[in-house]
């Protein structure tokens, strides 16, 4: 089995597994019943530039992506924050893999038919919208282009190397204080390709943190993927966080 295959049967393995204690930390809050949806954590060879570097775990090719979005600012709820396509279930989708497929599609444009569901993790709560929200892991089987299908939702839609995300260079926590509180969580800095298969690239740098990279931070862990990274180093955040 190449590297490739054995990426997908050690994500498809978590799918069927769960997050063990790999779960990601994150509180359930507010009082009301929260509100479900779903996201695509989508991997596979998705464009024509690897990593610079190969990443310490054998299960990672250089040429492994993760699909993920920028919000656009002008959104009310986390806005500009990088993300997985995903977002509410509707009453007319079948279930949290219906959504998170229907979601990727309208944000990103991809094809779902190339789309391999590897299978759902246990929700997990997000707390600061009041969402429970179901991760659904696929491998992207059959790459189709990407784009921003509409700006008024994505600022950009763009491919990660996952060797980069892993690259302890890259990776950091944000710090939230408010009243005299702190709230620390992983973070990671990439510089992303953006355009599809047929456009002119370019590359610009973003920071993926909060939800998002809670998410990959337990993937990876579950995986044994992670590579010994700084705790104490602090990314800075917008001023706006």
């Amino acid at each position: 089995m190449g590297n490739e295959g054995r990426a997908r049967a050690a994500l498809a393995t978590v799918a069927a597994n769960g997050w063990g204690d790999a779960e990601p930390p994150v509180e359930p809050g507010g009082t009301t019943t929260p509100r479900h949806a779903a996201v695509l954590m989508l991997f596979g060879t998705l464009d024509r530039t690897p990593s610079d570097r190969p990443a310490v775990a054998t299960d990672v090719p250089r040429d492994l992506d993760v699909l993920l979005l920028a919000r656009a600012t002008t959104l009310r709820a986390h806005p500009g924050e990088v993300a997985f396509p995903g977002g509410r279930i509707d009453p007319g989708d079948v279930d949290a893999v219906a959504a998170a497929l229907r979601e990727a599609r309208e944000e990103t444009g991809l094809d779902p038919t190339g789309v391999e569901v590897l299978g759902t993790l246990p929700a997990v709560p997000l707390a600061f919208s009041n969402h429970l929200v179901r991760p659904v892991l696929g491998w992207w089987r059959e790459p189709s282009p990407i784009r921003v299908v509409d700006e008024r939702e994505s600022a950009a839609v763009f491919r990660v190397p996952v060797a980069d995300l892993l690259d302890p260079a890259n990776r950091g926590v944000t710090v939230i204080r408010r009243g005299g509180q702190e709230w620390r969580g992983p973070g990671f800095t990439v510089d992303a390709e953006h355009g599809d298969h047929h456009d002119d690239d370019h590359h610009d740098d973003h920071l993926v943190w909060g939800f998002t990279a809670m998410l990959l931070d337990a993937l990876f862990d579950r995986l044994g993927w992670t590579e010994d990274w700084d705790r104490e180093r602090e990314l800075p955040l917008d001023r706006r966080y």
